[in-house]
């Protein structure tokens, strides 16, 4: 089965959800495959993938406010905070979430559903250089 594998360098504007939905169709688009499986990965220990509605951007700020509240900033039981109050929080934020998601294609598009993106998650709230791996098996 053919494989085309690319990296998309994604930089965020800090914490919270950035779709990525049309750069990985943009990629897809570019292997000339036409069906089979995306493979999706973060990799980052303090940032992670997420598919989540991308039609109202109040369900995402509301997923993002709990999580927030689950995994506060300040915890004095922390002792990773060389780089700051948000490092662990944002290494815990990921460990519950995802670092890879799986999305099939058909006739060269995603098969996402109607109010679904694919958002990168930055948990740390300054800017960052994020690389997300995406591979497309199929035909």
């Amino acid at each position: 089965m053919p494989i085309h594998q690319a990296t998309l360098t994604i930089r965020t504007p800090g914490q919270g959800t950035h779709e990525i939905t049309d750069e990985v169709a943009r990629e897809l688009s570019r292997s000339g495959l036409q069906r089979g499986v995306a493979t999706i990965f973060c990799q980052h220990t303090s940032a992670s993938l997420v598919i989540m509605e991308n039609a109202d951007p109040s369900a995402r700020r509301d997923l993002e406010a709990w999580l927030n509240r689950l995994v506060p900033e300040g915890d004095k039981h922390f002792t990773h905070t060389l780089e700051g109050a948000d490092d662990m929080p944002s290494h815990i934020k990921m460990a519950l979430t995802r670092t890879s998601e799986q999305v099939p294609f058909a006739e060269g598009q995603l098969l996402l559903g109607t109010w679904q993106g694919v958002f990168l998650w930055e948990h740390r709230r300054a800017p960052h250089t994020r690389h997300v791996i995406v591979t497309f098996v199929g035909g």
